[in-house]
């Protein structure tokens, strides 16, 4: 019985060492983050903020909106469309965009805009948040879309 129970915990240890890496010869050591940010393009209409930031192998995309008249589908669809264009780029695309953020002038748009939003991330959507913005988006879109993706 004593036996079989130091076996148990030698299996045991040796299944715990093994897994945090006390068992092996070499251990790769982690790479170290970036320290500086990378790539940025500035926003030539807009210099208070870049278009997009590369960060290590993320990138970040300014919020992008529709500043024009017309409805909540529109607006949807324009901003999808210049936010895949700063992916493009950033060398990244839709399908690599991990998070995304709406912000909307009006939470009645909200079933509109899912319509005109389904599907343009590929299969595999991203997680996402979406909030109704009090005193409404600025520059008097209806729709401010942004994201966070990798290249």
């Amino acid at each position: 019985m004593k036996t079989q129970r130091r076996s148990t915990i030698k299996k045991l240890f040796a299944s715990v060492a093994g897994a945090i890496g006390l068992g092996a010869s070499a251990k790769a050591a982690a790479p170290e983050p970036q320290k500086e940010v990378g790539e940025v393009l500035m926003n030539e209409d807009k210099p208070l903020f870049s278009e997009f930031t590369k960060f290590n192998n993320m990138v970040f995309v300014a919020g992008k909106g529709a500043h024009f008249e017309g409805d909540i589908t529109a607006h949807t669809n324009h901003v999808l469309d210049e936010l895949e264009k700063a992916l493009k780029k950033a060398g990244s695309s839709m399908d690599k965009v991990l998070k995304v953020s709406v912000f909307l002038h009006d939470l009645n748009d909200y079933k509109a805009m899912n319509e005109a939003y389904r599907g343009r991330f590929g299969d595999k959507p991203p997680c996402r948040t979406t909030v109704a913005v009090y005193g409404g988006v600025p520059g008097a879109s209806l729709v401010e879309i942004d994201c966070i993706a990798y290249v």
